[in-house]
């Protein structure tokens, strides 16, 4: 997983970010998400790249027994323990695609737009369908395969600087993918969505919802916020692992 979290000028940009100081509410996706979650009660949580600790400390708050957050930033684990009061969650620095737990460990997996910086997804499935219990859920968002298939993540612009669409190009070539974001180059990979649904399916596990979440009403006022209905950014899937 790219570490440019750690980069002090990325970082400083991020934390400026709506989300960053806003919590979950300053979340486009998180209207969307929170009504998709399971029930955290008497839960252990794993959140593979946890960042903040935000998702972590709410599931504490709605009676999770036990969170585990992981993350690759020093940075990002730093604010998440600094923002953290209770005991019942524990940060580890960790590459998330290749941590290893015991099996049959958590009841829930958590990842919030953190597996689109993992090479491979397959292999990712795999380790967590080990320690996930049988019929334990998994639920995350990425960056739609739309949204990464061309790379740039940019608007394509008329001669008048408006926008004109969103380009989409060489869709079934996975792999590697650099993009500006913050004013800094950030290594992502795409992936189609054949291979989240499919690899899913194919790694014991049954498919719960699949939803391609629009900003909410009350953040259209936020610039290019209702330009984001133009064209699918994030996608969120929630699973049940059938093993």
């Amino acid at each position: 997983m790219n570490n440019i979290y750690d980069n002090d000028k990325f970082f400083e940009k991020y934390s400026k970010m709506n989300r960053s100081i806003n919590g979950l509410s300053g979340a486009g996706e998180w209207s969307t998400l929170k009504p998709m979650l399971p029930d955290f009660t008497n839960k252990d949580v794993l959140d593979l790249g946890c960042g903040y600790g935000w998702i972590d400390r709410y599931a504490v708050e709605n009676n999770a027994r036990s969170v585990l957050g992981v993350d690759l930033s020093e940075k990002m684990l730093a604010v998440a323990k600094e923002k953290t009061e209770t005991d019942k969650i524990d940060y580890i620095k960790g590459d998330i695609s290749q941590i290893d737990f015991e099996d049959n460990r958590f009841d829930i997996v958590i990842s919030s737009l953190a597996l689109h910086y993992v090479e491979s997804f397959s292999y990712l499935i795999k380790k967590i369908s080990k320690y996930l219990k049988p019929n334990g859920i998994l639920i995350f968002s990425v960056e739609h395969p739309i949204f990464t298939a061309q790379g740039s993540e940019e608007w394509n612009y008329d001669e008048n600087g408006n926008i004109k669409d969103f380009p989409v190009d060489n869709y079934f070539k996975e792999g590697k993918r650099e993009t500006d974001f913050l004013g800094e180059t950030v290594v992502k990979y795409h992936k189609t969505l054949t291979t989240y649904l499919d690899g899913l399916l194919t790694s014991g596990f049954r498919l719960n919802r699949v939803v391609e979440p629009m900003p909410p009403k009350n953040m259209m006022d936020i610039p290019g916020m209702k330009d984001e209905l133009r064209r699918p950014m994030m996608l969120i899937i929630s699973a049940t692992n059938i093993k």
